[in-house]
């Protein structure tokens, strides 16, 4: 059997880059893997190529299953050379390379080898959901897609997200909104622009107002304040010509207690010459760090952390925001061995024995739900 270091390794040879993604031949790795253990699997691509699985073992009318997730993408490589080969695993020190090794393919292979190491203990339990997924880098596709079929899903009554976070609990993130601002204008020629109206002015003055957006909400005791970021700008095919086409990318970031459809139409309000696209719109995933469940996965973590975790967020999105669509009112935490500062970075790396320490994590939360928690049998 293969421990989870040695898992992580081969993860890290299947190329999912995203885009394209294509992570079909990774998906059933981890899907045969688990079939081995006794778990029933399903597959769904909701493209070609696109794959994610979704995995159980156990299962009890009384009670709902855990549910364990991670994303199969990873982003591309960057411009920067790297000083590692980004899909073989190598190693220096404590320290394992490869493009997806912090984030998340360290997550996912831990994941997988406490789910191995408990599979002939879970029948007649709550039992576990692993929920692997495609696509989740650029707007957490897979999962939305996922969340859509709730029949495939069925039910779960906790979620542990297992992105980056040095084996820290997290206990929510910021929602997002994403779209494009689409200016249109006028062409002309370079040396009369009064013949023109220029796009790329309008989306210019349409910068300035978003540069000086107020949300009017208080600050969120955990996750502080919602912010707002113009990411891309595109526009004109010439400098001798007035453009008659000019786009912005907007990422918004929302927390708890906004309201999103309130927000969009605040935004197109804003930018009434402009047509709005939104694209991705994900709630706040926040769980109260006095909650039981939680109070019992801090207690859990202490003595690796040697400290007491508090209430802390992560800074970036996961898949939980859709999940939670299907595992309505689930408590959620986000945790697993990656290093959140690796994430995207050129010579990727992942701590090996934190990859060990997060395996003990997950077999102890996962005992916890289905063999010792409250509502399990004695």
């Amino acid at each position: 059997m293969q421990n989870a270091v040695d898992l992580t390794r081969e993860l890290l040879r299947f190329d999912t880059v995203n885009p394209p993604g294509q992570e079909r031949d990774c998906a059933h790795r981890a899907g045969s893997l688990l079939k081995e253990w006794g778990f029933s699997v399903e597959y769904f691509e909701y493209e070609e190529g696109r794959t994610s699985v979704v995995a159980r073992i156990g299962g009890s009318d009384g009670r709902a299953p855990l549910c364990l997730t991670g994303h199969l993408d990873v982003v591309p490589l960057g411009t920067r050379k790297w000083s590692k080969d980004p899909f073989s695993g190598e190693t220096d020190g404590d320290r394992l390379y490869g493009r997806g090794s912090s984030d998340m393919k360290a997550g996912v292979a831990a994941m997988l080898s406490s789910a191995k190491n408990l599979s002939k203990h879970l029948n007649n339990t709550a039992g576990i959901v692993l929920v692997l997924t495609a696509a989740e880098e650029g707007g957490c596709v897979g999962s939305r897609h996922l969340a859509a079929l709730p029949k495939l899903m069925g039910r779960a009554g906790a979620i542990v997200v297992g992105e980056p976070t040095s084996n820290y609990p997290l206990v929510g993130h910021k929602g997002s909104i994403k779209f494009h601002a689409a200016f249109t204008g006028v062409s002309a020629h370079g040396s009369m622009p009064q013949l023109g109206v220029n796009a790329i002015y309008k989306a210019a003055k349409a910068i300035a107002k978003l540069e000086e957006f107020q949300f009017g909400v208080p600050e969120h005791p955990v996750m502080g304040l919602p912010s707002l970021n113009v990411g891309t700008f595109a526009g004109g095919s010439g400098i001798n010509l007035v453009p008659d086409a000019a786009t912005l990318g907007v990422d918004v970031r929302t927390v708890p207690g906004m309201n999103h459809e309130e927000l969009i139409l605040q935004f197109n309000k804003l930018l009434s010459d402009a047509q709005v696209q939104v694209f991705a719109d994900s709630q706040p995933v926040w769980t109260e760090p006095d909650e039981e469940w939680v109070q019992r996965v801090f207690a859990i973590c202490q003595p690796i952390l040697k400290e007491k975790p508090v209430a802390r967020t992560a800074p970036y999105m996961t898949d939980a925001a859709n999940l939670r669509k299907v595992y309505a009112g689930a408590p959620t935490v986000v945790l697993g061995p990656g290093e959140a500062a690796m994430a995207h970075q050129t010579d990727e790396y992942c701590n090996m024995e934190r990859i060990r320490q997060s395996v003990q994590i997950y077999e102890a939360i996962i005992e916890d739900w289905c063999l010792k928690g409250p509502g399990t049998a004695s």
